[in-house]
């Protein structure tokens, strides 16, 4: 296996947030960090590697960040997806500077909709269709943020030896 020798370009972590004390703010303060530090892992990374499978899995920094925004989008917004394999990839003409920014408008977007949002045991307002309580929501999308925000860590030391939230 060759090996590839990088610049480390390391980036100061960032701490965890300090949020306030009720759950709400807690459980948005720490989503917030992670989404923050997703887009953050992704932004700037350089073409095509951001696209290129870093693991036999095929995992790319471009698809987890546009799979997260289809997850933002369809907890929060209400949007249906049918394939949700097909999210793990960004459309060919996709920039890495447009996938990043369309996940900031998902989150900003989401955002709005959670500022109304004050009982954490109510459903998400999503008219149509089942929803999980805004806790639930809360709890699972901060699970998955991390979650992919791990494997985005790897990929992208993997990529240009970037490290660092």
């Amino acid at each position: 296996m060759p090996t590839t020798t990088f610049r480390r370009k390391r980036r100061a972590d960032t701490p965890p947030p300090r949020t306030g004390s009720s759950e709400t703010e807690v459980l948005r303060g720490f989503l917030d960090y992670l989404r923050a530090s997703i887009a953050a892992k992704v932004d700037g990374a350089p073409e095509p590697q951001a696209r290129t499978a870093g693991v036999p899995s095929g995992t790319n920094l471009l698809g987890l960040l546009n799979h997260l925004t289809f997850v933002e989008c369809s907890m929060f917004l209400g949007d249906e997806v049918t394939d949700w394999q097909a999210t793990f990839q960004a459309a060919p003409a996709d920039s890495v500077a447009e996938v990043v920014a369309r996940y900031r408008e998902a989150v900003e977007r989401a955002n709005e909709v959670l500022d109304g949002c004050t009982d954490l045991g109510a459903p998400l307002p999503r008219p149509g269709r089942p929803a999980p309580s805004v806790r639930w929501a809360l709890t699972h999308l901060i699970e998955e943020t991390g979650r992919h925000a791990g494997h985005a860590d790897i990929l992208r030391e993997l990529i240009d030896g970037a490290t660092g939230r």
